[in-house]
């Protein structure tokens, strides 16, 4: 782990983090933690809100939604509320959360009691992804703690603010991380998306009105109690206020996770404080927000790492995970890597999710063994933006963005891939008929299957690996 101090401000949720003892009660007291707590319950619910909107505390799960007006979404009314941390943190490349949660795991816990109380929530969840398990460990000790220190359950500290808290184990599923997909599991069903509307806020968990919010973002309620939700805006830039935990990996020397100020060049993370590429390397490109969000190339290196800028260059900061991908690399693998990850995680619901992933993937083999054409890569593009938009959830479009800005800023090299697997494969040397063959015999599907016409060979463009003309094609 690695963190910095940045513009002269005090690093906030990676204080002390390697203090031995801090994920004990004993240790978090002594360091001030929970009086952050005293503070809140010492004011009205509405006063609360009030601090988390004026701190303009941006989500930091990947959505990047303001956190207080989530929170103001919520119905009023003595019905049961819930509030659920999504600690699944799936995401390839993320691990911010995991390192929150084993250091300083009561920084956690009282960040979820400050947000049901201003909520209004009585019943809280912690869903923490199943290869957790030292982390689910962590938390499970803490929570004990925290139960007999009268932080959590009935009346806590004589607020008449009553809270229960359980931490549940998922399974391991990525789509578990999307907030409808984790309420079922949470509910004991398959992890599936749901149609939305209606949202969480009004029907989530058991039907009920539920608060969802990642480990980052509650574990820096606290702080924004503590420091007042004015002062903490002061950080950052205006539409993206605070510090960002951000997990570096990759081609970097010094990978680990950092604190940052958001709106500080993305250069200053990559080489300041990761250190870079390898010597003598330099970097080919690099997803800004996780293996979800489209990539950036060396040429972006000075853009402002906070969420606005990162979307006017095309990309996302998602989940603060920064994976670097240096020019030793075929571009061809990272897109394989990628299309093969969210292929084997697509929950099947969504035929554009369900298809499209498993398209992507064999086109990407065709072009990998010398089978495709310069075509091809217009066609699996096409494909990309067919499938963004087009699903219950943003798994689909989470394969989908990456690999077509990948097509978008790497063409060159695609195609430069397939002439030169085309020859070490001997196919560069066959006439298009022969080609259309060796295309069609390997990715083509079963070749005694009719055509509409009967006469037994496939549909025009089988060898192209147009949609719909070959066995699993989207």
């Amino acid at each position: 782990m690695a963190s910095a101090r940045v513009g002269g401000e005090p690093i906030l949720l990676l204080a002390d983090i390697d203090e031995p003892g801090l994920a004990t009660l004993e240790v978090y007291e002594r360091r001030g933690g929970y009086e952050p707590l005293r503070k809140a319950l010492a004011m009205d619910p509405a006063e609360v809100l009030t601090q988390l909107e004026a701190s303009g505390l941006r989500g930091r799960g990947g959505a990047g939604f303001a956190m207080g007006k989530k929170v103001s979404f919520l119905p009023k009314g003595s019905m049961d509320k819930y509030l659920v941390c999504n600690a699944d943190e799936s995401e390839p490349g993320t691990f911010k959360d995991r390192e929150l949660m084993q250091k300083t795991p009561h920084s956690l816990i009282e960040g979820i009691i400050i947000a049901s109380y201003a909520a209004g929530a009585n019943r809280s969840f912690i869903y923490i992804r199943g290869e957790y398990v030292l982390q689910a460990d962590m938390l499970d000790a803490a929570l004990e703690e925290a139960r007999d220190a009268g932080y959590i359950g009935e009346d806590i500290l004589g607020s008449g603010h009553s809270l229960s808290l359980v931490v549940h184990r998922g399974a391991g599923a990525y789509i578990c991380g999307e907030e409808t997909g984790l309420l079922d599991s949470l509910e004991g069903k398959r992890g599936n998306p749901r149609l939305k509307p209606p949202f969480p806020a009004n029907q989530g968990l058991y039907q009920g009105p539920t608060l969802i919010n990642n480990v980052e973002t509650l574990s820096t309620v606290p702080t924004i109690i503590r420091m007042g939700g004015e002062e903490y805006a002061k950080l950052g830039v205006e539409t993206s206020t605070g510090t960002k935990l951000v997990s570096i990996s990759g081609h970097v020397q010094r990978p680990g996770n950092y604190e940052i100020e958001l709106g500080i060049p993305s250069r200053e993370i990559i080489y300041g404080l990761a250190g870079g590429p390898p010597e003598g390397r330099g970097i080919k490109c690099w997803f800004p927000g996780g293996s979800s969000s489209p990539v950036l190339t060396a040429d972006d290196l000075d853009v402002p790492y906070d969420f606005d800028s990162l979307g006017k260059a095309g990309s996302m900061l998602g989940s603060g995970a920064i994976i670097v991908v240096d020019d030793s690399t075929p571009i061809i693998d990272v897109a394989m890597k990628t299309a093969k990850f969210y292929r084997h995680e697509s929950c099947g619901k969504c035929t554009p999710c369900r298809e499209g992933t498993n398209w992507t993937v064999k086109m990407l083999e065709r072009i990998d063994a010398g089978l495709a054409t310069p075509v091809d890569l217009e066609i699996m593009a096409s494909v990309q933006e067919h499938i963004i938009g087009n699903c219950l959830c943003v798994l689909g479009d989470a394969m989908a963005m990456p690999i077509g800005s990948m097509i978008a800023k790497f063409r060159d090299e695609f195609e430069a891939h397939m002439e030169r697997a085309r020859i070490e494969t001997g196919v560069g040397d066959a006439g298009g008929d022969e080609l259309a063959l060796a295309a069609q015999g390997a990715f083509g599907g079963d070749p005694d299957v009719l055509a509409p016409n009967g006469e037994g060979d496939q549909a025009p463009g089988a060898h192209r690996g147009e949609p719909g003309t070959q066995k699993g094609g989207a």
